[in-house]
């Protein structure tokens, strides 16, 4: 047994007699914020209720956003949706997505939907944009049938960081694009028909359907492709 002084000086207190000091979360310990509610929803009495009164009237008569193809065409911006509309179809027709055909013995054919979103400008610099898009009613296909694959791949952020630290790094210059009606591009394999849109039925075609070229919004392989 050692001594008692020489225990005493050599002794390494246990976790239990020295506690670790708890790390600082910036989660739990930063200054909570403070939400204050915009002035024009304040409770104040009658000038609040008349000011979220006109707020919601104002967003009603000019923000509101179809959800129907008769909705677009009676509405008062009926004008702007119409023109979306047109500006839709002529890159679908410039990019040759579908063609009109009997519908063959044995198969199906899917509907679509027009979607539009009024995506607000920047004042004094951009004005509003009225945007229509067809969308293929996909939860209606068949695995096997309408489709095989649907995975997409997509860039890691990872790999966006590492270009970005490249640019940096050598002083480079880097430039974005967007494509525009960017599914419009991916070449279907699988044989799908679809009814000719809402609103531009070919006359004298009526009983034609569309044969699919091209993948269009809401195919569940549109992504893929």
């Amino acid at each position: 047994m050692p001594p008692s002084g020489s225990e005493t000086k050599d002794h390494i207190p246990s976790p239990v007699e020295s506690p670790v000091e708890e790390l600082h979360s910036i989660a739990r310990d930063r200054p909570r914020r403070t939400i204050r509610r915009p002035a024009r929803y304040a409770s104040d009495g009658e000038s609040g209720m008349i000011a979220y009164a006109l707020a919601v009237a104002q967003e009603i008569s000019e923000g509101m956003e179809p959800s129907t193809y008769m909705e677009g065409i009676s509405c008062p911006n009926s004008a702007n949706w119409l023109l979306a509309m047109q500006e839709e179809m002529q890159s679908l027709y410039k990019n040759e997505t579908w063609k009109l055909c009997e519908l063959p013995k044995g198969h199906r054919t899917l509907t679509a939907k027009w979607i539009y979103k009024r995506k607000e400008g920047i004042p004094g610099v951009e004005e509003a944009r009225w945007k229509a898009r067809l969308v293929v009613r996909g939860f209606h296909q068949q695995e096997g049938i309408d489709f095989n694959e649907v995975c997409s791949p997509v860039v890691h952020h990872t790999s966006i960081r590492v270009l970005l630290a490249f640019v940096a790094m050598f002083d480079l210059e880097l430039e974005q694009l967007d494509v525009k009606t960017a599914f419009l591009h991916g070449e279907l394999e699988e044989e799908i028909y679809m009814k000719q849109p809402e609103g531009f039925i070919v006359p004298g075609k009526e009983h034609l359907v569309c044969r699919l070229k091209k993948a269009l919004y809401g195919l569940k392989q549109a992504p893929r492709q």
